[in-house]
């Protein structure tokens, strides 16, 4: 009888409607269990709207309630739906590895025609209640709108390259939303030059443009930043491209970094490997500081699992 009835509840959250896209509720001081890039954490009542997108992309939003919130942050796949084996009628959205990317811009709530999710709005075109759903579909006009808000390369700090060409695919002229337009949007949510434009204005951005170990801050002539966003444990070793995972660089701190010529600890002391010939001379370029910089949110600072990568799989100690 148990073993029948837990086949039972297994076939309960692997029946699957037709994918769609949903967005995710998302607080940094949730109760929950979450973490974009890896998974989220939901009781059972947004069980069969959670099911529906298993294999497709979903948008995460901070609630307008809460102090200085991002709106739309970020967007990832759901790779599949799993209990909560500690907390009865829990369940995990687990997100597919690589999938998630932090927005360049957050999108607000509203835009000058109010919602950003126009099926948010009732009959008399108010806001109606399923606006506070932890976990709701979203059509598929809206979750473009979002997407191409989010993902707009506007910045002027671009990499340092000797043409820039504006990312295709992406402008908010491009509308109405067809079916084959909408699916070439959705694979630059995977195209690795894409990502890596999106991630170092994100990472550059949470770090004011200022390398984390020297503190130098260049911008040349045309606007451009020096420093490089790196990525704390690589994206070839698993390593997502969330701003948890990446830290302002300049350069010379980038190749050292990427080296294990050194590296940072939880509280981001900087550590100087043993093996380098010259310590002297690193000691000149952190310019006697011995911690790294802080983001600007304290929510943006790299994450202990990361660092602790770095730490047993690059630094050379």
């Amino acid at each position: 009888m148990m073993a029948a009835k837990l086949m039972n509840e297994k076939a309960s959250y692997r029946i699957v409607c037709r994918m769609s896209h949903c967005v995710f509720m998302f607080r940094p001081d949730s109760i929950y269990n979450d973490s974009p890039a890896i998974q989220y954490h939901f009781p059972k009542q947004y069980l069969e709207r959670a099911s529906g997108c298993i294999g497709d992309w979903i948008v995460y939003l901070e609630p307008r309630k809460l102090r200085e919130t991002r709106g739309y942050f970020g967007v990832a796949r759901v790779h599949k739906i799993i209990p909560d084996q500690m907390a009865p009628g829990m369940f995990y959205a687990i997100i597919e590895p690589g999938s998630y990317l932090d927005f360049a811009e957050p999108v607000p709530f509203n835009d000058n025609r109010g919602p950003i999710e126009r099926g948010l709005l009732n009959d008399e075109g108010r806001l109606s209640g399923r606006a506070q759903a932890a976990v709701r579909p979203i059509s598929t006009p809206d979750f473009m709108r979002i997407i191409e808000k989010g993902l707009s390369d506007n910045n002027p700090l671009l990499p340092r390259l000797e043409t820039d060409t504006a990312t295709p695919g992406l402008a908010e002229d491009q509308l109405p939303y067809k079916f084959e337009t909408t699916r070439i949007r959705l694979e630059h949510l995977t195209n690795r030059m894409v990502r890596d434009r999106i991630f170092r204005q994100v990472v550059l951005r949470a770090y004011e443009e200022r390398c984390a170990i020297t503190r130098l801050k260049f911008i040349n002539g045309g606007g451009r930043a020096e420093a490089n966003a790196a990525h704390i444990r690589p994206v070839q070793y698993g390593g997502p491209d969330i701003v948890n995972n990446g830290i302002a660089l300049s350069g010379t701190a980038h190749w050292m970094f990427d080296r294990g010529l050194i590296s940072l600890s939880d509280d981001l002391e900087i550590l100087i490997s043993r093996q380098v010939n010259d310590p002297r001379s690193i000691e000149k370029l952190i310019d006697g500081n011995s911690k790294a910089i802080m983001p600007l949110r304290a929510a943006d600072r790299p994450h202990p699992s990361f660092l602790s990568w770095h730490r047993e799989n690059c630094f050379k100690h």
